[in-house]
């Protein structure tokens, strides 16, 4: 039978590993330290996605290239709206490539407590590992459909198409990257704290998402928009980075910087309350998930 200093010592020696901090526990140390988690999750993300399917990687190229195609026959050559300048598959390729990128984001971080409780119900890690693998897989993802886009840029020139393109705003791009995740992740990570309570909303994350997708300028440029409803858009933060991947690539007219100011205050808000809802939520999620 153990002695009383046993049991003394087990209490001594006993580690709770868990979240450091009851209000906010961003320990972005242990993150960097669990990078190689970050890594496997992303490889069991990227393959087990595509491992029974028979096109596999080929979906990233098909996808945009069919909704670009559907856009072109419905917005283009149906309702006839403008695409500013540009060549109508070029101009929603581009729109199409970046919000696909956002949504995934968005979508895939919405569930993560529930995607993932058999894994965090078992053992403690940070659970930003998550999403940060979530968005390493949009951008491997992202990389695709922008060359693709890049393939059809090139395509369009060499036939003679009336285009201006500035290689340099491909330098653009990591810029963008940086701030549709950010973006992406805040909303993400603010519904997934939510759903731990209110299962339902996971089911309209999708729908919203594509409602807001015409609510951005993906299939319609912001020089169409009257005056009067043009100020709207300074609320939506997907309507600046979307703009401006055009301007930067093919010189349609910049974003207004006041535009860009507004979403990026936007982004930092909905990126600091994400965060701060997520680390609550990890503390209880898994009794209630």
């Amino acid at each position: 039978m153990p002695s009383k200093n046993s049991h003394q010592q087990i209490k001594q020696w006993g580690l709770l590993i868990g979240p450091p901090g009851k209000w906010v526990s961003l320990d972005l140390a242990s993150v960097w330290r669990y990078r190689d988690l970050i890594w496997l999750f992303f490889k069991r993300d990227f393959i087990a996605f595509y491992k029974q399917s028979v096109l596999g990687p080929l979906w990233y190229l098909i996808q945009p290239t069919v909704t670009s195609i559907i856009y072109f026959f419905i917005f283009s050559r149906i309702a006839n709206i403008s695409t500013a300048g540009l060549p109508a598959i070029l101009f929603y390729m581009s729109g199409i490539v970046l919000w696909t990128f956002f949504s995934n984001n968005l979508i895939n971080n919405a569930e993560v407590f529930s995607k993932n409780a058999a894994v965090f119900g078992k053992v403690y890690f940070p659970r930003l590992v998550i999403p940060i693998s979530v968005v390493l897989s949009g951008t491997v993802a992202f990389a695709i459909q922008f060359s693709l886009l890049m393939v059809v840029t090139l395509g369009l020139l060499i036939f003679g198409t009336n285009l201006t393109f500035s290689p340099l705003g491909i330098l653009t791009i990591p810029v963008l990257i940086l701030y549709v995740s950010c973006l992406g992740i805040g909303i993400g990570l603010i519904v997934s704290a939510l759903t731990v309570r209110y299962r339902d909303l996971a089911h309209a994350v999708g729908f919203m998402a594509q409602l807001w997708m015409f609510a951005s300028p993906v299939v319609y440029p912001l020089s169409q928009v009257p005056g009067a409803y043009r100020k709207i858009f300074y609320f939506n933060p997907m309507a600046a980075p979307i703009e401006s991947l055009r301007a930067w690539l093919f010189g349609t007219p910049p974003v207004e910087f006041s535009m860009w100011v507004s979403n990026l205050a936007i982004t930092s808000v909905v990126l600091f309350v994400g965060l701060i809802l997520f680390s609550r939520a990890q503390l209880t999620a898994m009794d209630t998930v």
